[in-house]
């Protein structure tokens, strides 16, 4: 029978030092390095740290990294006192530190070419690390995950071996987008509630005492898993979704509440939710339309030019008929516009400038009106904009700027008022 595997950790903060306390209290105690002298101090049964990575890495078959960021992480692995100047070949390095996946894989190739095994592993949540409370998400050889699996073990409450290397990272850092977009989502929610004169803390009762395990917000997700989403569930979701992100940015709209995130989402509602909104079957099936084909580029243009200016711009776009309003939408909107580099809202910036330095109220009106159709500008930003453009294209065309957002905002408050009955 083989000895126990020895581990080692380096770097003892949140994270570090719970999964050395956590294996400290299983009894496989580790070994551990930070560059704080006293940072065992008040970690329970947790020794004194070495006094280099490369110290860690002599006393153990399996090392735990976890520092703030790809530096230290490289310095850790690779530097001259790092551990791959005395990590005994077989050994496992394990990156707890979340960083960009070519980080993982220019650290996965260096422990390679030394005889190092090597896995990349998110974690979460990291304030339970001292209660044996996270979960791995590992990516690397099932070979090596097995490997090091009891080590993992005595520190994490499961294991989810998510692939080879680098899939752990990616899929710890597709949970941190779950988490930091819901955040922005929140914190619009708040900031709508506080100008209705709501005070938060009430949404989060009411959210508490509807969703107390938060499922809602993994809905969408286990629906596509399972296969439930069906074409009359879709519809009908799609529909919900417009109403009721309509509702929240025609409010905001009447408070002046600045609402990005909710406007991507309502603007993206088909993206979100998927294939699925129609029958496919039979003499009735759709045919897909693939966006590298003419008609998908129209479609996708069109799309974009709703984004940009709101749904009634399909029906104002009229017919398609010249080379010079095809490539409007095809080109334009179909692929500039939907370039990843910049957002909607960046290129709406841009292109108010050059409608401002050319005096063109009629483009600044059209813009203006597309941002708060679209919450990408409160009525108060756009008037803030006014007066930071004319100091940069003059007085005589920041009064064509003055007119188109005056103009546009008139439209607004006409549209978002509620009819008289």
């Amino acid at each position: 029978m083989s000895a126990p595997l020895t581990a080692g950790v380096v770097g003892l903060g949140m994270i570090g030092g719970g999964v050395a306390v956590s294996l400290a209290r299983s009894g496989r105690t580790p070994v551990v390095h930070d560059i704080r002298s006293d940072a065992a101090e008040t970690l329970d049964g947790v020794p004194n740290p070495l006094g280099s990575p490369a110290d860690v890495a002599r006393d153990s078959d399996v090392i735990m990294v976890a520092v703030v960021d790809a530096d230290q992480a490289r310095a850790v692995v690779t530097g001259p006192e790092g551990l791959l100047s005395t990590a005994r070949p077989g050994a496992t390095v394990v990156l707890l530190s979340t960083v960009a996946l070519p980080v993982v894989h220019e650290l996965a190739a260096a422990c390679r070419d030394a005889d190092v095994r090597f896995l990349d592993c998110g974690v979460t949540p990291g304030d339970k690390a001292a209660d044996h409370g996270m979960v791995a998400i590992v990516g690397g050889a099932a070979d090596d995950v097995e490997h090091v699996r009891p080590v993992l073990a005595d520190w994490a409450k499961q294991v989810v071996h998510c692939g080879p290397v680098g899939a752990g990272m990616a899929t710890k850092i597709a949970r941190n987008v779950i988490t930091y977009g819901s955040w922005r989502t929140a914190a619009e929610a708040a900031a709508l509630c506080s100008a209705a004169g709501v005070d938060p803390t009430t949404l989060t009762t009411v959210i508490d005492a509807a969703d107390p395990e938060g499922s809602t917000l993994l809905q969408l997700l286990r629906m596509r898993a399972e296969g439930s989403l069906t074409p009359e569930l879709h519809r009908q979701i799609a529909t919900l979704m417009v109403k009721d992100l309509d509702a929240a940015l025609s409010l905001a709209g009447e408070l002046e509440v600045g609402l990005p995130a909710t406007g991507v989402a309502r603007n993206h509602v088909a993206d979100t939710l998927g294939p699925g909104g129609e029958e496919r079957t039979g003499d009735d099936a759709l045919t897909e339309t693939p966006a590298d084909t003419p008609s998908g580029r129209r479609e996708r243009g069109l799309a974009v030019m709703e984004e940009v200016y709101g749904p009634a711009v399909r029906e104002s776009a009229g017919a398609l008929d010249t080379p010079f309003t095809e490539q409007t939408v095809d080109y334009l909107f179909g692929e500039v516009w939907d370039r990843p580099g910049l957002s909607v809202r960046d290129r709406r910036l841009l292109t108010l400038g050059v409608a401002a330095a050319t005096g063109r109220s009629d483009l600044i009106r059209i813009q203006a009106a597309g941002a708060l159709n679209s919450a990408d500008f409160t009525p108060g930003q756009l008037d803030e904009a006014v007066l930071h453009l004319a100091l940069y294209v003059g007085w005589c065309n920041a009064t064509a700027v003055h007119q188109g957002v005056a103009e546009a905002l008139d439209d607004h408050a006409r549209t978002s008022s509620p009819k008289e009955k």
